[in-house]
């Protein structure tokens, strides 16, 4: 049974108390990401990349302060996605992207999930900015990204193909499949889509989104048939609400978050309530441990 903390953290306390972490070359640091499915974390800028990355899974940005830059290989095709201080925008699994971040004090929130033993990740370089030939890639198996990232760019930094520009001899066919099909969804503005749907959420649970990641926005005070035995990350927005877990109640307080592992109940406690739960519709690889 995955081990967790069941006192909700003050995302905004959190940020201020780990400014340090965001700085150069990743300026990532998880919040939740030990022995949880959902992996929860936090990118500062000035972060500018040339490498891209490959996962098997979804990934949710939500820009909370400044812009970003997320370039992409859309169809085969290098594309930007700029998201804007305020946007939310799905990534959909094994499409190469390069987070870039040039704005100073700017934050992110990141959420992805933990890998299955079979899958890997990958870093890669191109020739280029036509994207058309590797240089460099190194491929592994994730745990966590904002640790593990800054060896491979420091190794790369030193390679004779980062030096001459001449690709590695060694690289093959790639070890998964990159979807080179999907189109993506456009960013939006998350707090105009609560106030243009508050009706909505209020009269039921809403989802905001529903691929390999389900994320549902409840509102209004009441109890809520949550799914059962699934993991689930939940950010009280604003508000209050009481979530039993294991027999085990935990009080939520507005802009408090936690990773719990499954949901017996959701009772929400105010009128003026809205509470983003996201959960993965992926096997959770703690769930026998």
């Amino acid at each position: 049974m995955t081990q967790y903390n069941p006192e909700p953290i003050s995302m905004q306390q959190w940020i201020a108390k780990n400014e340090a972490s965001f700085v150069p070359p990743v300026c990532n640091k998880l919040m939740y990401g030990s022995n949880v499915q959902t992996k929860v974390m936090f990118v500062g800028g000035p972060n500018v990349r040339k490498d891209y990355h490959i996962e098997e899974g979804e990934e949710i940005f939500l820009q909370l302060k400044g812009d970003m830059l997320l370039k992409i290989m859309e169809k085969g095709k290098p594309k930007d996605v700029p998201i804007k201080e305020g946007e939310i925008f799905v990534l959909p699994a094994r499409i190469p992207h390069s987070p870039n971040r040039p704005n100073e004090g700017s934050i992110g929130l990141v959420i992805e999930r933990e890998r299955l033993e079979s899958e890997l990740d990958c870093v890669r370089w191109f020739v280029d900015d036509s994207n058309e030939k590797v240089l460099y890639e190194r491929w592994f198996y994730c745990q966590d990204l904002g640790t593990q990232l800054g060896p491979v760019i420091k190794d790369y930094f030193a390679s004779e193909a980062h030096k001459t520009r001449i690709p590695e001899p060694d690289i093959g066919e790639p070890k998964i499949k990159i979807d080179e099909e999907t189109e993506v969804t456009p960013p939006f503005k998350f707090q105009d889509w609560l106030k243009q749907n508050e009706d909505k959420y209020n009269a039921a649970p809403l989802e905001l989104f529903s691929g390999e990641f389900i994320v549902t926005i409840y509102g209004k005070e009441g109890q809520i048939k949550a799914e059962p035995n699934k993991e689930a990350f939940i950010w009280q927005i604003r508000g209050t609400s009481k979530v039993t877990c294991g027999g085990q109640s935990i009080a939520f307080e507005t802009d408090s978050c936690n990773v719990v592992p499954a949901v017996d109940s959701f009772e929400l406690r105010s009128d003026d309530s809205c509470v983003f739960l996201c959960q993965s519709r992926k096997e959770n690889p703690f769930s026998k441990k």
